[in-house]
């Protein structure tokens, strides 16, 4: 075998890309991707879409968010000063009223993969302050599916330990920071140390929008800027958006550009006199 292509847990990327030393190996892996809140002027619409985003094949996506940075202070949007607690207690009632039709839950949730998973979801509920509780709902159509819905939890920034493992699932925690630069620190920490495929933020301030592309840029992570409709920071794809970028420990490779297509191909040449 000399073309791998893997998608999946990172332990097991890893070890391709360290055991299959006879093989050109691209692993698009996982992470700990992250959204930075600083300010908004669509405070609804910034609701709105997280909701669908955190409840996205009920968070198994490889893309989307388990962290979500908030200064202490709170924030600013068109419908006034928001604190944190506001911001947070506002993103797990978005959720619940985005779920609330069972149909609508269903089909966007879809089911928990492996019972591993859903374990995990009942052990982290001890990891922080509960915002939204995981759900377990019925399939209208599969009555037998494993379906749950987003655990939200509240904690502080120096909890480090805890938020900044990977925890696969629809887990995600409102981390309460000293400021937007100290959001900005973290979630740089988190593209660099444990990797992400997926970078959110909302700031209507150009300036600080700049300082948080610089650090997306730093951290090589794709950056989804002030996302109000629908399009959401989980919707990257190959062949439609560069999917990860290779610059960062979620993957060695970016889906697809130039050198993803063109390194799969390898020239041989053969020569004989002419006669």
């Amino acid at each position: 075998i000399k073309l791998i292509d893997f998608t999946g847990n990172t332990p097991f990327g890893n070890w391709l890309e360290a055991n299959c030393t006879q093989a050109q190996v691209y692993t698009e892996k996982a992470g700990v991707n992250t959204v930075i809140i600083d300010s908004t002027d669509d405070y609804k619409g910034m609701l709105r879409n997280l909701s669908f985003t955190l409840s996205l094949y009920s968070g198994q996506m490889c893309t989307t968010p388990q962290d979500i940075f908030i200064s202490k202070d709170g924030i600013e949007t068109d419908q006034g000063h928001k604190s944190f607690d506001d911001v947070a207690t506002d993103i797990a009632t978005a959720v619940s009223k985005f779920l609330s039709d069972p149909e609508r839950a269903a089909m966007v949730l879809g089911a928990i993969q492996a019972q591993v998973t859903a374990e995990r979801i009942d052990n982290s509920k001890t990891l922080g302050t509960v915002l939204r509780e995981s759900e377990t709902l019925t399939h209208p159509h599969f009555p037998n599916a494993r379906v749950r819905s987003p655990l939200l939890m509240s904690i502080d920034a120096a909890q480090q330990d805890t938020y900044m493992q990977e925890l696969f699932g629809p887990i995600s925690f409102v981390v309460k920071t000293d400021s937007t630069a100290h959001s900005i620190a973290l979630a740089t920490q988190a593209v660099k140390q444990h990797g992400a495929i997926t970078l959110g933020c909302y700031a209507s301030n150009d300036s600080v929008l700049e300082q948080i592309e610089e650090a997306a840029l730093d951290g090589g992570v794709a950056l989804s800027c002030n996302l109000t409709g629908g399009v959401f920071v989980n919707q990257s794809a190959a062949f439609s958006d560069f999917h990860a970028t290779g610059c960062n420990p979620a993957a060695n490779a970016c889906l697809s550009d130039l050198a993803y297509v063109a390194n799969r191909f390898r020239v041989v040449q053969s020569r004989r006199h002419a006669k």
